[in-house]
């Protein structure tokens, strides 16, 4: 009735990688994006405010939320 084709899967040509280059432990990180800036600072006063919640995903729903309800003249 039905017969089976066969499919062999070779790999792509070229699609071995050539080997990441090391990373450098001396390359200086980049600068934090200003929601980290924000974040650092709402975590803080929203722990001050709610001291009793330990959720960390709370924490940042809230941060979140807080972002996305702020403007550029803020």
């Amino acid at each position: 009735m039905f017969s089976r084709l066969s499919v062999s899967k070779k790999p792509a040509k070229g699609s071995k990688k050539a080997g990441k280059a090391a990373k450098d432990p001396n390359k200086p990180k980049r600068p934090a994006s200003a929601f980290f800036v924000f974040m650092e600072e709402f975590r803080e006063q929203y722990k001050r405010e709610h001291p009793k919640n330990k959720s960390v995903a709370a924490v940042g729903k809230a941060g979140g939320d807080k972002w996305k309800s702020l403007t550029e003249d803020v």
